[in-house]
């Protein structure tokens, strides 16, 4: 975690139990720990973050989630569960943030290093929005990062409902209101199609596959370099998901 002066950079985790394809995936077992544990772990070994909080919802069927933080000594904000916009804007300002790194729930195997490349590249260059290229990037190897303050701005003037449920919806479409840079991962990282997130039974299936090949000689301190070094050696793995989301 980030001991610098300077803007308070927040990572939010949007996090819920109910998911139509998968529920309960958050606190999925991945190899003895849940989900959520596993994605923890990782953001907390980044160097640029000042603090992390669970954002998820006033349903009792969350309040798991609300247990799960207290078990793990995160700081968790609960609030609307349809306006996702007002819930995270809500955590953001309990953590007086200057700058927010939007995380979901579902990207278990997210490197550390590409939210600190990302944190770092934001904070060197004179920008509102970071995002990861999306036609590069593995999915579930996203980094999203921008200025608290168009968020607040965006929770005041903001009504569609896309918008309140899609936190940064209106944010990422707008590179002409909001001065928006792109990172670019290198070409070894580069494979689109790859899916790296929790979203489908498959899913979680192949994350326990990796998990269970390089938790032995890694921990969770593993990332995209170790994962795509795997499925090189292992091109079976990918299939075992390929298939998800492909109606999307």
């Amino acid at each position: 975690m980030s001991e610098t002066s300077g803007p308070r950079v927040i990572a939010s985790i949007e996090a819920r139990m109910g998911s139509s394809r998968l529920p309960g995936k958050v606190l999925a077992d991945v190899c003895g720990q849940p989900s959520l544990t596993r994605l923890l772990r990782r953001l907390r070994r980044c160097k640029t973050l000042d603090g992390i909080i669970l954002a998820t919802s006033t349903l009792p069927q969350d309040d798991p989630l609300d247990e799960w933080a207290k078990s793990e000594d995160l700081i968790v904000h609960r609030g609307s569960e349809e306006d996702v916009l007002l819930r995270v804007v809500e955590a953001q300002k309990e953590m007086q943030s200057d700058v927010v790194v939007e995380i979901t729930g579902d990207c278990t195997i997210l490197d550390p290093e590409i939210i600190d490349m990302g944190v770092t590249t934001f904070l060197m260059n004179d920008c509102d929005v970071l995002l990861s290229a999306p036609e590069l990037y593995p999915g579930g190897m996203d980094v999203l990062v921008y200025k608290y303050k168009i968020l607040e701005e965006n929770e005041r003037t903001q009504s569609d409902p896309l918008v309140r449920e899609h936190v940064a919806y209106y944010i990422v479409r707008h590179p002409e209101i909001y001065k928006t840079i792109r990172l670019y991962p290198p070409a070894r990282w580069q494979a689109p199609d790859y899916r790296f997130m929790l979203d489908y039974p498959e899913d979680l299936e192949f994350i326990r596959a990796v998990y269970h090949r390089l938790e032995p000689d890694f921990g969770d301190e593993f990332g995209i370099e170790e994962i795509m070094s795997l499925v090189r050696q292992e091109p079976t793995l990918l299939e075992i998901n390929s298939h998800c989301g492909e109606e999307l």
